[in-house]
């Protein structure tokens, strides 16, 4: 892993981008959904992972997230790639109008890259960012959280299930469907 994408203290919160390859539009269905939702709370529990905002994006996810336990780039590379693997078989099990296409793409990626034996989902990287004072921890928590509506999935941040929002305006655990700690 190159020096650039490593994070150097795992406590502090970091800014990280996970993205399928080539952007494919993946996460359309509560299913992927729903293993995004069950490798991070298995990474909290098990691997110290705190997560403190997030998104799920149609292509990619963005959190703010810091450790208590392993290192982040540890958990992260961990998380991808189990993911990774659930993800592939839940399209293999579950009725996909694209799984023909989706197979192939992630299949393709694997042989091109050399990088995965049989299908490549996730893009190298994370892409940390640290975010070490206040202002930087409040532009990306609005970032993460106005996403959806940037992207014209939503008219507001309240009405997107598939993030930490209401948790921040709430306050409330059982509103996110991830274990998230948020930072005020």
């Amino acid at each position: 892993m190159s020096e650039k994408y490593k994070v150097i203290d795992s406590s502090i919160p970091t800014f990280i981008t996970i993205t399928v390859v080539d952007w494919v539009d993946l996460f359309i269905r509560p299913v992927y959904c729903n293993i995004l939702d069950e490798s991070l709370n298995y990474c909290i529990k098990e691997k110290g992972l705190v997560v403190h905002a997030y998104v799920y994006m149609t292509s990619h996810i963005h959190l703010i997230v810091t450790s208590t336990g392993d290192e982040l780039q540890n958990i992260i590379r961990d998380f991808k790639k189990y993911t990774s693997k659930r993800l592939v078989k839940a399209i293999h099990e579950r009725p996909e109008s694209r799984r023909v296409w989706l197979l192939k793409k992630f299949s393709f990626e694997a042989h091109r890259s050399g990088r995965a034996t049989n299908y490549k989902l996730w893009k190298d990287g994370f892409h940390p960012v640290i975010l070490d004072n206040f202002l930087k921890i409040e532009q990306r928590i609005n970032y993460i959280h106005y996403n959806p509506v940037e992207a014209e999935i939503v008219f507001h941040e309240r009405d997107y299930i598939n993030s930490s929002y209401r948790h921040y305006e709430d306050g409330n655990d059982i509103l996110s469907n991830v274990m998230i700690q948020p930072l005020w």
